[in-house]
Order: C-alpha cells, then sequence, then structure tokens
C-alpha cells in the first residue's frame, strides 16, 4: 500500500512548512491588512503617539478620579437606593395625608346634601345614663321589695336590661333603686352592673321590645347554646339584621341572636305605635292560667296591674306599674244603667276597659282599690281566680254584686266597631 504524501496536498499547510515573509511591494497582496501596520484614522491626528497618549487607552480611575472600579459602583448603587427610598416614603407620605386629612375634609363637602355625604358625618353620641348612681339589670326579672328584707311587700319587678338609679348603700345584701316610672324600693345588691352601654340608644341600630310571653337569646343564630330567656316587654338594643334574627347587645358588654318572630323593632330612640283595643286584649289572653303573683309582671309570676302594664307598653300605650297609677290613666268611662231593671248596663264596658273594685265589705265612697279586671268581651274579665293562685277569666251577670263596687272604669284604647 502506497502511503499518501500529505505535504504534496495542493493548498496543504503545516507547521513545519517554512512561511514566506510577507512582501509590501507585492500588489497582489497590498489589499490584506495585517495588524502589525498602524493604522492611523483622520479623526485621530491629535494624538500624540510619543506621549502615550493612544485613542482608546484603559484610563486609571484612581489617578483619574481617586476611584477603583468597585468604590464607583458601590457609591452609584447607594445612590440609586436611597433616591428610590425617598420616593416612596414621599409617595407613603402623601397617600397618608390624602386618607386620613385631606379626604376626610374635602369629601364631605363636595357631598353635602346626599346620601353619600352621609357616610362622612360622624353621629352624634347623647348618652342618656351619664349619671354615675345608673345601673342595668342582668337578670330575667328582679323582684322590687318595699324593705330591704326578702319577707316585707312586693312593690314591683324588673326587667332583664332595664336601667334604675341606685338611690342608696348597700343594707342587708339589698340596695334601693329607683325605676325609670318612679317607683323606689329594694333590690338584690348582685342582680344589676354598672355598664350602660346595653341600654344607650345612641350606640345601637334597632330597639327590639319583646312582644311574646319570653324569648331565648342564644350564643350563635342558628344552633346556638341559651344565654338567657327575656320576658314580655324586655327591651334590647340591636347592631345586626338578619333573615330572621338580631345580633342584640347584653348586660356587661357580651352580643348573642334573638329570632325577629314575637319582637317589635323600632329605631334606637323610636317608640311601639298605639294600635286598637284587640290587640291589647290579645296580648292580655297570654296570660291567662298563669300563676298569680301580687305585683308580677311576667309568665311566671302575674298580676293583673302586671298584665297591664306589659300589655300596655307593647302595644304604644305608656302605663304606670301599681293600680293606683294605672286608675288615673286614659279617660274615663261613665257607668250606665238599665232603666227597667236598674242593672248595670254591660255594653257600656267596651272589650280592653279597666274596671277597678274597692273590697267587698268596704264602704261605698272608699276608693282603696281591691281588684282590678280588664274586659275581654261582654260581661268577662280577666282578673285573679278566686282561690287567688291564677290569672282566670271570669264571667257576671248584670246583677252581680261585683258592679256595685266599682270605683272607676278606665278605657286607655281605642275600641272598634
Amino acid at each position: 500500500m502506497k502511503k499518501r504524501d500529505r505535504s504534496k496536498k495542493q493548498g496543504a499547510s503545516s507547521p513545519f512548512i517554512e512561511q514566506k515573509p510577507f512582501d509590501t511591494n507585492d500588489k497582489e497582496n497590498k489589499g490584506v491588512r495585517y495588524i502589525e501596520r498602524q493604522v492611523r484614522l483622520p479623526f485621530l491626528t491629535d494624538s500624540d503617539p510619543s506621549t502615550g497618549e493612544d485613542y482608546g487607552s484603559t484610563e486609571d480611575l484612581w489617578e483619574e478620579w481617586g476611584l477603583t472600579d468597585r468604590d464607583s459602583s458601590l457609591k452609584r448603587g447607594k445612590r440609586r437606593i436611597l433616591l428610590g427610598l425617598g420616593i416612596a416614603v414621599a409617595v407613603f407620605i402623601l397617600l397618608f395625608s390624602a386618607i386620613f386629612f385631606i379626604l376626610p375634609n374635602v369629601l364631605p363637602g363636595l357631598f353635602q346634601g346626599t346620601n353619600i355625604g352621609e357616610l362622612f358625618e360622624e353621629p352624634v353620641v347623647n348618652y342618656e345614663y351619664k349619671d354615675p348612681s345608673y345601673r342595668v339589670i342582668t337578670q330575667s326579672s328582679v323582684n322590687v321589695m318595699s324593705e330591704p328584707d326578702v319577707a316585707s311587700g312586693r312593690v314591683t319587678q324588673v326587667l332583664y336590661n332595664e336601667p334604675v338609679k341606685v338611690m342608696g348603700n348597700e343594707t342587708n345584701g339589698f340596695i334601693q333603686i329607683e325605676t325609670s316610672d318612679g317607683i323606689k324600693g329594694y333590690i338584690k345588691a348582685d342582680t344589676f352592673i354598672a355598664d350602660m352601654s346595653s341600654v344607650e340608644p345612641d350606640l345601637h341600630e334597632f330597639k327590639l321590645v319583646v312582644s311574646d310571653l319570653s324569648k331565648n337569646i342564644m350564643t350563635h343564630a342558628s344552633n346556638g347554646t341559651l344565654m338567657c330567656k327575656v320576658m314580655m316587654n324586655t327591651v334590647l338594643y340591636a347592631d345586626v339584621k338578619r333573615e330572621g334574627v338580631y345580633r342584640v347587645y347584653l348586660p356587661g358588654g357580651d352580643t348573642g341572636w334573638i329570632g325577629s318572630s314575637g319582637v317589635i323593632e323600632t329605631e334606637p330612640r323610636g317608640e311601639v305605635g298605639k294600635v286598637p283595643s284587640r290587640y291589647f286584649v290579645g296580648s292580655l289572653l297570654l296570660f291567662v292560667n298563669a300563676t298569680y303573683l301580687d305585683n308580677g309582671i311576667t309568665m311566671n309570676g302575674m298580676s293583673v296591674n302586671g298584665a297591664v302594664y306589659v300589655a300596655s307598653e307593647i302595644n304604644g300605650v305608656k302605663m304606670p306599674r301599681t293600680a293606683e297609677g294605672q286608675s288615673k290613666v286614659g279617660e274615663e268611662v261613665m257607668i250606665e244603667y238599665d232603666a227597667v231593671s236598674g242593672n248595670i248596663d254591660l255594653d257600656c264596658i267596651a272589650k280592653g276597659d279597666i274596671v277597678f273594685f274597692r273590697g267587698r265589705n268596704t264602704e261605698a265612697g272608699n276608693r282603696e282599690i281591691d281588684s282590678i279586671g280588664v274586659c275581654t268581651d261582654k260581661g268577662t274579665f280577666l282578673m285573679k281566680s278566686t282561690a287567688g293562685t291564677t290569672m282566670r277569666l271570669m264571667s257576671y251577670e248584670a246583677d252581680n254584686e261585683i258592679f256595685d263596687r266599682i270605683i272607676t272604669i278606665r278605657r286607655i284604647f281605642d275600641t272598634e266597631d
């Protein structure tokens, strides 16, 4: 086999082949430029090769600027960071000023007199219970006694979340108080607290008056546990209204949920609207067969004057709690008699009229109230039972001696035809 002579191959090169020197006079290679040849450009004629100041030569930063490459880069970076930080701080201050100072002062004026403008108005809170002697009841109902003793007579009762005013120091575990309608008596010292926020109208959105015999307040809107039971005519304040429930404020700062059925909603300072007598009678009939309790005002123990009090309040008429006070309210009804028999004409006593009787063995001119009856139908009255243990409907004929003991008849609700 013949060995190929690579050195003879056309165009081949080898590091061992001698290279010919370049001939500057060679016309054929004059178009080729080599780096050994210096090129002077017309715009570089000012540079002086003898001084070493050739164009494009590297500058010594330390000699020219007193800086190294690293120092120069760091200082430029720091300046950029400080500039960015300054801009961010300025933007933050501007936004802060706009949100908390400029907009609150400008927007209310722009939207004044519109619904939007009302959003910028701060609510005015007029506190009703600034006097430090006020307290609020924390139990479903509390007996108000005539003396600081459980054996004394019951004057009335006060209800959950009801404001009272402390009138003296503690005595025998009792403290003298005065109710909002001016009744004075003694209650247990552990049945109230000083925090009045649950009854300040301007702190809340809704006022609720319980119109059922009782209502439960629960921990949650659904599937909650019982927090307390409140009675008819209990007043609560709410800040949230959802479908079927309200969130109410409770004494001490807690909140709970109460169903919307069996409660009357008004504005925080609103009053329940007055209704015809049939609604008043309907409320009274809820207490038929309830346990009788002197001056009681709840389903757990009710009196006739107590029933008149709570039933009037939830139907739009302010009413005293005592029988004596109630005998002076409303319009007095004139008694009419049958011309033939001389007996009372029962038609003159309308549904809802309150009849006050003196005692059985008292003189005709005696005006001391012994019992009360509220007319629910012709000749029928809600009264204390004969045994004195329950509330009953009692019916009488026109010739019954009870009508001879009438002191006065008061009409507090408008009758219906």
